[in-house]
């Protein structure tokens, strides 16, 4: 596959650089940022590290992960970092994730990210299924998942142990065929 650069109107989604860890890390190592993730904020050297593997895995055959900025198009900035990630134990089908700068909330930013990770999941890698989990109190993150297509589909309990405390995860996901109905007509 040809390495992601794919474009919403206001946003750019493309593989990670060496030059990008500094702008990961303004995500990655925020207490605010981080607050709903499943792990706490990263050292910049941890983020070096992230960063590093990420750009390795962009060149494996068959690549399995897909570890993407999300920048601002108009003036590069980035505000963002998305994931998928394929599982061998369930073909067609992969994880996703997302997280933004706190100075980026509210604007719309996470919708138009989810839509162009599910774009590239359903349109280019071909995927059946993509599913995401969230913190059960993280409702921006539910209303970002909703309003892409995904359903909530249920709880996997104490999942993610955080702070020294067992927490639960809220499942959402979206077929290939739901992708396709909402977006037939655009």
């Amino acid at each position: 596959m040809r390495a992601v650069d794919r474009s919403s109107w206001r946003l750019r989604l493309r593989e990670l650089t060496v030059e990008d860890v500094e702008a990961i890390y303004a995500i990655y190592g925020s207490p605010e940022a981080t607050a709903h993730l499943s792990f706490e904020p990263r050292s910049l050297a941890d983020v070096g590290r992230i960063v590093e593997c990420s750009i390795a895995s962009a060149t494996a055959n068959p690549r399995s992960e897909y570890a993407l900025v999300v920048e601002k198009r108009e003036s590069g900035e980035v505000i963002g970092f998305g994931r998928l990630a394929t599982d061998p134990h369930q073909p067609g089908a992969a994880t996703f994730g997302f997280a933004l700068r706190p100075d980026a909330w509210g604007a719309g930013y996470g919708q138009e990210m989810v839509n162009l990770l599910l774009a590239l999941g359903f349109e280019e890698i071909g995927l059946h299924r993509v599913w995401g989990a969230r913190s059960p109190l993280n409702e921006a993150s539910a209303r970002t998942m909703r309003a892409a297509g995904m359903t909530e589909e249920g709880t996997i309990r104490e999942h993610i142990r955080k702070n020294g405390v067992w927490r639960d995860s809220v499942v959402h996901a979206i077929l290939d065929r739901e992708w396709r109905a909402l977006h037939q007509s655009v």
